[in-house]
C-alpha cells in the first residue's frame, strides 16, 4: 500500500497493520473455536436463561441437521424472522452450518415489505415466533414457503420463567394457537431432534453466500445484498484488529442492537463469538429496562447507535444504575453530537468509539482508531486491506483532494458480491471494483473521513434505514392525497424521523391523525410519520421532480421536533 495514497496508514495505532492475514473458512469456524476453546464459557445470557459456547455450537449443529432432513440443500435461503432471543443464535448457525444462505428479516416489517421479501429470496424454510405467525398468519400460508418452525419466547427462558411467562400470555390473550394439523407449520423444537450435527459441506467460503441481507435502495424496494461466508469473516478479521484491546480478557456485550440488522449482527454476534465473548439479549430497546440490564448484567462492550445512548442519558433516574463497566462503546448509523458524547463518557468511563458502514460492506469499512486521535463527527479511518476515496459527484470517477466533497467510495474484501438477480443495480454499485456508498463526505489530510450529507435523501430513524420513496408511494396510494414528499427531521433521542408534505386533492380533506393510520398499516412503526404539514404545492424542478433538499433547508430553519 502507498502512504502517499492511503495518509490513514500513518494514524493506525502502532499494534494494527495496513494487511492482514485471513484463513479461508468458512464464517461458522468463529463458532466451532470458541466452543472448542472455552466451551464453559456462556455464549448467550437471555433472562434467567444460560447457554454456554459448547451448548450453543451443540444444538447449531444439531438444527443444521434438521434443516438438512427438512431437504435444505447448499444454497437454499432459510428465513431467520425474530427478535434477539437464544433462538435467533441457534437458527443462524445452524442455517450457516446446513450450507444454507440466511435470510435475517426485520420482524417489524408490515405484510407489502415482508411479501416482497419472501417472494425475491425463494426462501424455503421461515423460522419465526408465534406472536409473529400470528399477526402475518395468512400472508405466510399463501407464501411459497415450504415450511415454518415456530418458536416462542418461553423456549428461551429456563424454569420457572418459561412457566411464567407462558402463563402470562395465556392469561392475557398473548399465546397464540399454532396450526399443528397443518404439515408446513412445526414447533422449532422439531429441528433440534437427535443428537447428530451436520457437518458442513465443502465449498468455497469467497463465493459462498451466507447471507441474503435485504436492504433498501433509492427505489425504496429492498434489494438482497449477497454477502459471502470471506465477506463476513474479513469484515470481522478487520474489526478484531482496528479493536486490538477488545478481547484481551473476557468481554460481556449488550446484546440490544437487532441481530437481523447488519450491523448489530457483525458486532453482536460474528465479532462477539470470534472473542468468546458473552451476549446478554435484550429483543427490544426500553431505555429504563436497558438501564436495568447494564446494572444487572455488568456489560463491558455496549455496541450502539448514538440515539440509543442520548435516549438513556434522558433518563430521569439514570444516576441510580452502575454503567461504569462499560469500557467501551461502537457507535455507528450518525454522527454523535459532542455534549451527549461527553455526558455518556462521563456517566459511563466509556470510550465511544465511531465508524460507518453499510450493509454492502459486510458492513464496517471505517472507525475511529482505539487508542489514537479521535476526530468529533469522523467516521475515522479506513480498516486494513480496504481503500477508501471521495469522487466528483458528477462523473464518479475523478478523485478529489482532501477537504473537497464527493461521493464516498470504498474498496475491499468485505464488499459484497452483488445484488441478489438484480445486475443492473449491481453494475451501477460496482464499479471497476469501487463500491458506490452515495454518501457524500470529504477526507481531510491524515486520512480521516467526515459524511457530510446522503445523496440519497435517506434517513435513518433508530439506526434503521428508511427510504422517501418507499413512504411517498404509501401514501400516494391513499384516495385524498394528491402529491406528497418525505424527509427526514432531527430529533432528540431517534436521530431521525420521518416527516411528509402533503398536498391533498381538490375539495378533500385530511388530518394528521388519518395520515398517521394509513402509514401504520402498510410500514414499520419507525417509518411511520411523525410530523405531518399540509401544503398547497411542493417544490419541484421543470420536469416535475420534488426538491427535497429545498424542504430540508425549510425545515432547518424550523423549531427541531
Amino acid at each position: 500500500m502507498n502512504a502517499t495514497n492511503m495518509p490513514w496508514l500513518d494514524h493506525y495505532d502502532t499494534a494494527v497493520p495496513p494487511n492482514l492475514e485471513y484463513d479461508r473458512e468458512p464464517l461458522t469456524a468463529l463458532l466451532d473455536r470458541a466452543a472448542r476453546d472455552h466451551p464453559a464459557r456462556a455464549a448467550v445470557k437471555f433472562r434467567n436463561y444460560h447457554l454456554s459456547y459448547a451448548e450453543l455450537n451443540d444444538r447449531a449443529g444439531r438444527l443444521a441437521m434438521g434443516l438438512t432432513r427438512q431437504g435444505v440443500q447448499p444454497g437454499d435461503r432459510v428465513g431467520i424472522m425474530l427478535p434477539n432471543l437464544p433462538q435467533t443464535l441457534i437458527s443462524y448457525w445452524g442455517a450457516l452450518k446446513a450450507g444454507a444462505t440466511g435470510v435475517l428479516i426485520n420482524p417489524l416489517y408490515m405484510e407489502s415489505e415482508l411479501s416482497h421479501i419472501l417472494a425475491d429470496s425463494g426462501a424455503k424454510i421461515l423460522i419465526t415466533l408465534d406472536l409473529l405467525w400470528a399477526r402475518h398468519r395468512t400472508l405466510l400460508l399463501a407464501s411459497g414457503i415450504e415450511r415454518f418452525f415456530i418458536t416462542r419466547v418461553s423456549g428461551g427462558l429456563a424454569f420457572p420463567l418459561n412457566w411464567l411467562y407462558a402463563l402470562k400470555a395465556w392469561r392475557e390473550g398473548k399465546l397464540p394457537a399454532l396450526d399443528r394439523q397443518s404439515p408446513r407449520v412445526r414447533p422449532f423444537t422439531e429441528l433440534l431432534k437427535g443428537r447428530d450435527a451436520a457437518n458442513i459441506p465443502d465449498f468455497d467460503p469467497y463465493a459462498h453466500p451466507a447471507l441474503l441481507q435485504y436492504t433498501g435502495g433509492t427505489t425504496g424496494q429492498a434489494k438482497g445484498v449477497m454477502l459471502t461466508h470471506a465477506n463476513l469473516n474479513t469484515n470481522v478479521r478487520q474489526a478484531q484488529s482496528i479493536l486490538h484491546a477488545i478481547g484481551s480478557q473476557r468481554e460481556i456485550f449488550l446484546g440490544l442492537l437487532p441481530f437481523f440488522h447488519i450491523y448489530g449482527l457483525t458486532v453482536c454476534v460474528n465479532f462477539a463469538t470470534a472473542i468468546a465473548a458473552t451476549v446478554v439479549t435484550l429483543p427490544r430497546f426500553d431505555p429504563l429496562e436497558t438501564l436495568k440490564a447494564i446494572n444487572a448484567s455488568k456489560p463491558t462492550v455496549f455496541p450502539g447507535t448514538p440515539s440509543i445512548y442520548m435516549a438513556l442519558l434522558q433518563q430521569k433516574n439514570l444516576g441510580r444504575y452502575d454503567l461504569k463497566s462499560i469500557r467501551y462503546c461502537v457507535s455507528g448509523s450518525a454522527p454523535m453530537p459532542l455534549a451527549a458524547m461527553r455526558r455518556f463518557q462521563e456517566a459511563a468511563s466509556a470510550e465511544i468509539i465511531e465508524g460507518y458502514g453499510l450493509t454492502e460492506a459486510s458492513p464496517v469499512t471505517h472507525l475511529n482508531p482505539l487508542r489514537g486521535k479521535r476526530k468529533q463527527g469522523s467516521i475515522g479511518l479506513p480498516f486494513p486491506d480496504t481503500d477508501a476515496k471521495i469522487v466528483d459527484l458528477a462523473d464518479g470517477v475523478t478523485s478529489l483532494a482532501p477537504g473537497e466533497p464527493g461521493e464516498l467510495v470504498v474498496k475491499g474484501p468485505q464488499i459484497m458480491e452483488g445484488y441478489w438477480r438484480r445486475p443492473q443495480d449491481t453494475a451501477e454499485a460496482l464499479r471497476d471494483g469501487w463500491l458506490h456508498t452515495g454518501d457524500v463526505a470529504v477526507m481531510d489530510d491524515e486520512g480521516y473521513f467526515t459524511i457530510v450529507d446522503r445523496k440519497k435523501d435517506m434517513i435513518i430513524s433508530q439506526g434503521f434505514n428508511v427510504y422517501p420513496r418507499e413512504i411517498e408511494e404509501v401514501l400516494h396510494g391513499h384516495p385524498k392525497i394528491a402529491d406528497v414528499a418525505a424527509i427526514g427531521v432531527p430529533h432528540a433521542t431517534r436521530g431521525e424521523v420521518v416527516k411528509v408534505f402533503i398536498v391533498t386533492k381538490p375539495g378533500q380533506t385530511l388530518t394528521r391523525q388519518e395520515v398517521q393510520s394509513f402509514c401504520k398499516e402498510k410500514l414499520a412503526g419507525y417509518k411511520t410519520p411523525k410530523s405531518v404539514e399540509f401544503r398547497t404545492d411542493l417544490p419541484k424542478t421543470l420536469v416535475g421532480k420534488v426538491l427535497r433538499r429545498v424542504l430540508r433547508q425549510e425545515e432547518e430553519q424550523a423549531t427541531p421536533v
